[in-house]
């Protein structure tokens, strides 16, 4: 077990990040500094007390990555809820079955996801929440939609009748082995199954970050890809956000024009990205000009080429903002030849490994020791060892174990069994 705790890590960044700003929609140009945020968190407790939720209660999250899907995720977990993100392109149905096999009482969703889920199908949830502005979409039995409303605010001004301070931020002790998000995927390991994740497997990731030192608080991120998924969830959002760093959210889907403008704008300085993105930047922003006949030829004169592929890095450069000291990939393999050609123009990029199992870190390399086809070194906290005859020379199972191991798979024992070894 780790020695840092998960709940107060964040309790201490919202404190000594008081006035730098935390999370801002890119679109429309909103922005809450970490005071600010403390104080939705907050406002949302209240939320949770009205509606009487219990520590250990499940509380589901469907939407675009905005400023109050993340507000939703903390004061999920800081109130000692387990928070039950779901992946934005499941299906109506599925949507409905994470929601009815995670037993959540309250959903936090955007709009347009609220409207193709039935009322009748989720019988479990006491109201719905907009994360466009935290209004009641709909509540059940004694869960007036137009009371909870004015309850919240009268609750809140009785709470803090001298206004919100950052000496107010004090969360309940919450372990880091105690669970606080069911994950649901139908990722590497078969059919759609809710990942049990502790304090423990998150503060592992966020740990990484840390001793990483990939950034440090006034630092500016892009999160660009769905916070639902394990992989940009713990590493674009919640070590940033236990270190004081600004994240603007990108919430629709990031074509290449979208994203280059974004990343122009923002100037991250690390980028987290799937390699589908890359590879369609690789064939729209390179192709072309190395394609051409008298690029082609130049790249075969040793002198002439070194000065081209220099070129080539510099404007790839400036695409991804200019001001990013390493691209971190995941979530699956690189393509060869963008990752070779990436390699051999020495740009600061870098493939990991993981799994939604693992919340989701199990290896990284710094860009400078990255070794084209590898996906890393395991990073601390974590082993990994191949279940093979002859490991070095027959592929087989690849098998880990750690702190960041998930807990195994809500209401699915069988499966849990079969996912550990003996040893564990």
């Amino acid at each position: 077990m780790l020695k840092y705790n998960l709940i107060k890590t964040y309790e201490n960044s919202f404190r000594d990040n008081w006035t730098l700003p935390a999370l801002s929609d890119y679109f429309k140009k909103e922005t809450f500094t970490y005071g600010m945020l403390a104080e939705e968190i907050s406002r949302v407790h209240v939320l949770f007390g009205c509606c009487k939720i219990r520590r250990g209660d499940k509380i589901a999250i469907i939407g675009r990555n905005n400023p109050r899907w993340c507000i939703s995720y903390l004061a999920t977990i800081t109130y000692g809820a387990v928070v039950v993100p779901i992946l934005q392109d499941f299906n109506s149905n599925d949507i409905q079955h994470i929601i009815n096999h995670s037993e959540a009482v309250l959903l936090f969703a955007g709009d347009q996801y609220w409207d193709i889920i039935d009322p009748g199908e989720v019988k479990e949830l006491r109201a719905v929440f907009s994360l466009t502005d935290f209004r009641c979409l709909f509540g059940r039995y004694f869960y007036n939609v137009e009371k909870i409303g004015s309850e919240i605010n009268s609750e809140f001004r009785k709470k803090y009748p001298d206004g919100f301070s950052r000496n107010d931020i004090v969360y309940p002790d919450i372990a880091n082995s105690e669970m606080v998000m069911i994950n649901y995927t139908s990722g590497t390991t078969g059919f759609t199954k809710g990942v049990m994740i502790s304090a423990n497997n998150l503060m592992g990731n966020v740990q990484f970050g840390i001793d990483s030192d990939l950034f440090s608080a006034g630092d500016r991120s892009l999160s660009f890809l769905p916070l639902a998924h394990a992989f940009r969830c713990s590493l674009d959002f919640l070590y940033e956000i236990a270190v004081g760093v600004h994240v603007t959210l990108l919430g629709k889907i990031p074509s290449p024009k979208i994203l280059v403008e974004a990343l122009k704008s923002v100037k991250p300085k690390v980028i987290f990205m799937v390699p589908l993105i890359m590879e369609k930047m690789y064939k729209k922003q390179l192709l072309p000009s190395l394609e051409k006949n008298a690029v082609k030829l130049s790249l075969k004169l040793p002198v002439v080429s070194g000065f081209i592929y220099e070129k080539i890095k510099k404007e790839l450069t400036n695409v991804f903002g200019g001001e990013f000291t390493q691209i971190i990939i995941g979530s699956a393999p690189l393509n060869p030849e963008v990752e070779n050609f990436l390699y051999k123009i020495k740009f600061p990029f870098t493939v990991g490994y993981g799994m939604t199992e693992c919340a989701p870190l199990i290896s990284y390399s710094y860009f400078k020791e990255f070794i084209p086809g590898s996906c890393g070194r395991p990073i601390k906290y974590m082993e990994v060892r191949i279940e093979s005859e002859d490991p070095e020379n027959i592929a087989g199972e690849i098998q880990v174990k750690g702190e960041n191991v998930m807990l195994g798979y809500y209401k699915d024992k069988d499966s849990t069994e079969k996912a550990f070894t003996e040893d564990g």
